[in-house]
């Protein structure tokens, strides 16, 4: 499960029920969907900044936590030709608009959703 407080626009989701919670749902506001693994340093680091993030829409922009190493999760990592850990992935429309890959500063995170969300 995922590492940060239950946030009413954080959640986990598997690959049982990605398509509903991500693909679906980003036809009503973007989502960012961050695959990551409990081994992974940079996922840990960058979790608490894309907390922040999603804090400062407040309610226009959601985060899928997507743990790759449990159940069939991986199998979306796949899909997606995840090469690395983490990476994120902005949905809008139910479409794929950008990817980074890397803990990344919250400055680059603002200027990513910005110019990709349309905010």
């Amino acid at each position: 499960m995922n590492q940060l407080t239950n946030h009413p626009d954080i959640f986990d989701v598997s690959f049982e029920d990605y398509d509903e919670r991500v693909i679906k749902a980003s036809h009503s506001v973007p989502i960012l969907v961050d695959l990551w693994a409990d081994w992974c340093m940079p996922c840990l680091v960058i979790a608490p900044r894309l907390k922040t993030l999603v804090e400062e829409y407040d309610g226009r922009l959601k985060l899928a936590k997507l743990e790759v190493d449990a159940g069939e999760n991986m199998r979306l990592a796949g899909k997606y030709k995840v090469r690395g850990f983490p990476t994120v992935i902005l949905f809008v429309d139910g479409e794929e608009k950008a990817r980074f890959h890397g803990a990344k500063p919250l400055s680059f995170l603002r200027e990513f959703v910005a110019e990709h969300a349309g905010y």
